[in-house]
């Protein structure tokens, strides 16, 4: 399977702002971007030439990369958003937070999404009294997603509450922080997400 294995902090730098990809590390001075907040290798000092394509571009890279998705799989999810009745960016974005890894990040369980995809695929979380171990699963109004009971006395997960006090349980969620499980409520509108994302650019960028 495909996946990127390089250092997260480069592509950070890459994009020019946090994608949040390294949990509590982000939030501190060891932060990447704040000591070098410029594009790696040899002509990251270079000041790029602007175009609308290189906008386009930069942004949907950008989107990737906070979630944790590879090309084939990102266009996938525009086709289905674009098929769908409403506006295709916000259905695009719409799907990419209802990605089961993602819902585990935001209840709190890890520290990023990355560390999410992880217990997702070593099959330490549940969805309604079911293991799920397919990151890619997307969640619906009414599902129970919980951390596994022999998955519940892990440091990493008991880390992962204590480092998430900080971080606030998006609205179309509920969590039960003793229980160790979490309730979607709805499908997340666009106001409730909070990633700085222009998703019209990457419809603009799919659509020539």
């Amino acid at each position: 399977m495909a996946r990127y294995t390089g250092a997260d902090c480069r592509l950070c730098r890459r994009e020019g702002a946090k994608l949040f990809l390294k949990g509590d590390r982000c939030y501190t001075e060891k932060c990447a971007l704040q000591r070098r907040d410029y594009a790696p290798g040899d002509a990251g000092r270079r000041r790029p030439r602007e175009s609308e394509y290189r906008t386009q571009l930069r942004e949907k890279q950008k989107t990737k990369r906070i979630y944790g998705v590879l090309e084939k799989q990102f266009r996938h999810y525009y086709e289905l958003a674009n098929r769908q009745q409403g506006i295709t960016g916000e259905n695009l974005l719409r799907m990419l937070e209802c990605r089961l890894d993602n819902v585990v990040y935001r209840l709190g369980f890890a520290k990023s999404r990355a560390e999410a995809r992880q217990q997702v695929r070593h099959g330490h979380i549940q969805v309604n009294g079911r293991r799920v171990d397919i990151p890619s699963f997307r969640v619906r109004p009414g599902d129970l997603v919980a951390v596994a009971p022999k998955a519940r006395e892990m440091l990493v997960i008991k880390s992962a509450l204590i480092s998430n006090e900080r971080v606030q349980v998006p609205a179309w969620l509920e969590v039960d922080i003793e229980k160790l499980q979490g309730s979607v409520l709805a499908y997340p509108q666009r106001d409730q997400i909070d990633a700085d994302i222009r998703e019209q650019l990457i419809v603009e960028l799919y659509s020539k």
